[in-house]
């Protein structure tokens, strides 16, 4: 088998290593069968273009235009003209598939069922991954940067699984890659001569010469050892609200999938408009009244106009008895309820769903505690995926009376949620003052808010609306009047703040159905947003501007015909306006009061209770760590400037130091030359040689005479009884330098530079060094005395 076609069976290896970093993402391994058939059939026409030969971009060509039928033949052979070569029809196909595969992406749950959107995205994926590293490892036989495009398949997969065993897909991919890089290196050196393949070793005598592949290999296993085990040894920071990769408070949502509360609109308009209502959630509880079991994943409090999201706050361990919710007074009816919850097999959710408000909580794993939202929040991986829980919560019964005469909140709390960004349309908060002209108290302000949502404002519930972006989104639901429960609970939140009522936004789930056997069904359709109003004396209280969804609450609504709103005694303007002198129980800090505004926001959300922060030297091994993987990529171009300017330095001025100036200087010239493309052919005197350079270099006739300059001298040193220093030689090589620069392309300067083939040079110095410690340790071992016949 020739070099090169074993070079191209390395690169779907490493390829296919690569790609099994994918098999955790989706319940069923069989697309890894037909991804390897399909992407056999493209290598193996790489290597029959390559041998006719075909050019470089013709090779390229073929292999995508065979990619292209494959899929076709695999995927859209109905929409294809005899079932291979793709039309209209196959690529209008192909886009509704890959729409449902993202789809159906954002909306399973890891692992995922293997649909045919899916299916065309990984196969599809592989293959144009294989290609590229193709394109690069052998046809244009550069291996190293074939490296890239595998590190993006291996982070794709490593950034959304979540198992355990990604150390073994890191090892295989690894592995592939290595081995792709020894089988270029072995083709390049095979043709150095077959001393590079090593020699043996005769009995008796010395060792043989250690083949740099071999001595690669040795480096690529030491390599890969310590990139396995340095990572064990550096101080975890991760688990916190926002740990994982990029997670957030979600991985998804939908059938199979779990609600994102970071961006919930996507996520919650998958989630209801699934074909199957599947079950998330079993519950049984001991309460009867099943139109406030509102179970709360977590509460968004920040509002930056474009979205809602949580604030980084501080998590602690889970206390035994939850303090009393902020703002609520001892004079608030409420009885406690317990609830036994059953989360499905497949659903992950990183928050935990309960009754808000919780007073306690009995569950198993690995949870966190966040008291702003007083939620619980899974650690370092954990989820909800197959739990059983027992919750116990408060029931808070206010009245109309209670609310309407609800002292104006604390300075604190008022300053944390009432703030909105300027850049909120003035069109909102002008039309949050026109639905509550006439009001007389915060609390018939957000009654009136409700009311305008769900009953007098004309609003429709429509599942299929877009999202939308951007600071105008709430301005065109106003306009357009119709959403679903996201857009009805994220205007209602931003509109009574703009009245200076504190508001934010809970995510989770309305009330289930009944079951025959006593329990309660929640399901994906059930999934739900609605906005929390605070209110001084009771505390986050729970409104419902969405029509057609969840229950409206008992002190929300009226019991005097004609009337919007309840008969109650209105305080005064003066009461209800002026902040009372005395600290609440809402401003303190102790047990019961308000934790969330005495904990500081901090990034590192998953500390423990009596941790300060991360330590000095875990940041300093972090610190460390960066710089390392920060360098190791510019290692190549750092070495040879370190070299170039060590050959180039103020030296050889005498006689004494003239020839290994001189010897340097050219050693320069050539690596040079080397890194922009012309290999050196040391069999060639110094003057065939800077020939060769001159021609292969297409260089003017000044960078030519300093490279035949640079010859004379070496012939000089190699040949004169005492050679003489040359002035002006390192401004000879840097003249050269920039002449070969600027004849050779972009991406040969962009190599060049960061990836210079010269560095080679380091692999074979580190071969010789090992052979030299071999060689000495084998000296200084005692001869083994010869067995005689005879006792002394």
């Amino acid at each position: 088998m020739s070099g090169r076609a074993r070079l191209a069976l390395c690169a779907a290896v490493a390829t296919l290593a690569a790609a099994c970093a994918l098999l955790p993402l989706v319940d069923e391994p069989t697309w890894l069968f037909q991804a390897t058939l399909l992407l056999a059939v493209q290598t193996g026409v790489g290597m029959a273009a390559r041998r006719v030969p075909l050019a470089r971009s013709l090779t390229v060509a073929a292999q995508a235009l065979v990619t292209l039928m494959l899929l076709t033949l695999a995927f859209a052979r109905e929409q294809a003209l005899l079932g291979l070569v793709p039309g209209p029809e196959a690529f209008t196909y192909f886009a509704d598939l890959l729409q449902t595969g993202t789809d159906d992406v954002s909306r399973y749950a890891i692992p995922a069922p293997l649909s045919d959107g899916i299916r065309l995205m990984l196969v599809g994926g592989v293959l144009v991954i294989g290609l590229a590293v193709d394109t690069l490892a052998v046809t244009f036989r550069s291996a190293a940067p074939a490296g890239l495009p595998l590190l993006a398949l291996y982070s794709v997969a490593a950034g959304l699984s979540e198992g355990g065993a990604d150390w073994l897909w890191f090892l295989v991919a690894a592995a592939g890659y290595l081995m792709l890089l020894l089988a270029e290196g072995r083709d390049r050196l095979s043709q150095w001569g077959r001393v590079f393949g090593g020699a043996p070793r005769v009995p008796g005598g010395e060792p043989g010469a250690v083949a740099p592949v071999r001595t690669g290999r040795r480096i690529g296993v030491v390599a890969l050892g310590i990139a396995l085990v340095v990572p064990l040894g550096l101080p975890a920071m991760n688990g916190g609200l926002l740990d994982g990769a990029g997670t957030g408070v979600g991985s998804g949502s939908g059938s199979g999938g779990t609600i994102s509360a970071v961006n919930p609109l996507v996520s919650l308009r998958d989630s209801l408009n699934v074909d199957e209502d599947r079950q998330v959630l079993s519950l049984r509880t001991n309460t009867n009244d099943l139109s406030n079991m509102y179970l709360r994943i977590v509460s968004l409090d920040d509002f930056d106009g474009t979205t809602w999201k949580p604030s980084k706050r501080n998590i602690t361990s889970v206390p035994d008895e939850f303090p009393t919710p902020i703002g609520l007074g001892p004079d608030i009816k409420r009885t406690e309820i317990v609830t036994r919850v059953s989360a499905a097999n497949w659903y992950a959710q990183d928050w935990l769903p309960m009754p808000y408000p919780p007073s306690g909580v009995d569950i198993e794993g690995n949870w966190r505690y966040e008291p702003l939202g007083m939620t619980l929040v899974g650690d370092h991986g954990q989820n909800t995926r197959g739990m059983t829980y027992t919750v116990r919560s408060l029931n808070v019964q206010p009245t109309a009376e209670q609310l309407d005469s609800a002292a104006e909140p604390s300075a604190a709390i008022k300053r944390e949620f009432t703030k909105l960004p300027s850049s909120l349309p003035e069109e909102v908060r002008q039309t949050a003052r026109e639905v509550t002209d006439g009001a007389n108290s915060h609390y018939e302000q957000a009654v009136k808010l409700q009311e305008f949502f769900a009953v007098t404002g004309g609003f429709q519930y429509d599942t299929q609306v877009q999202v939308g972006s951007g600071s105008n989104a709430i301005v065109r639901f106003l306009r357009d009047k119709q959403g679903f429960c996201v857009h009805f609970s994220f205007s209602m939140a931003a509109m009574a703040r703009s009245l200076g009522i504190p508001a934010r936004v809970a995510v989770g789930f309305a009330p289930g159905t009944p079951e025959s056997d006593k329990s309660v069904s929640v399901g994906l359709k059930d999934a739900h947003a609605w906005p929390e109003l605070y209110f001084e004396g009771v505390g986050w209280t729970r409104f419902e501007p969405t029509p057609t969804r969840g229950s409206v609450p008992s002190y929300t609504q009226t019991d005097a015909p004609g009337s919007t709103l309840p008969d109650v005694a209105r305080p005064t303007q003066s009461a209800s306006a002026v902040p009372s002198e005395a600290p609440s129980e809402s401003e303190s800090c102790a047990a019961g009061g308000n934790p969330e505004l005495c904990a500081s926001e901090s990034p590192q959300a998953a500390l423990a209770a009596n941790d300060d922060g991360p330590k000095w030297y875990a940041l300093l091994a972090w610190s460390l760590a960066g710089l390392v993987a920060l360098l190791i990529p510019l290692s190549p171009m750092l070495w040879r400037l370190r070299t170039r300017a060590v050959r180039l330095g103020a030296h050889g001025r005498s006689e004494a130091d003239a020839a290994p100036h001189i010897l340097a200087v050219w050693q320069e010239l050539t690596d040079t030359a080397w890194d922009f493309g012309i290999a050196p052919d040391d069999s060639q005197t110094p003057r065939k040689s800077a020939a060769r350079i001159v021609r292969l270099g297409h260089l003017d006739a000044e960078a030519a005479a300093s490279v035949h300059r640079l010859a004379d001298a070496v012939e000089q040193v190699l040949y004169a009884p005492r050679p003489r220093p040359t002035a002006g030689l390192a401004q000879d090589v840097r003249r050269v330098v920039a002449a070969l620069r600027s004849t050779v392309s972009r991406g040969t300067r962009i190599r060049a530079l960061f990836m210079p083939r010269s560095t080679v040079r380091v692999v074979w110095a580190a071969a010789e060094w090992w052979s030299g410690v071999k060689a000495r340790v084998s000296a200084a071992r005692p001869p083994l005395r010869k067995a005689s016949g005879q006792q002394g």
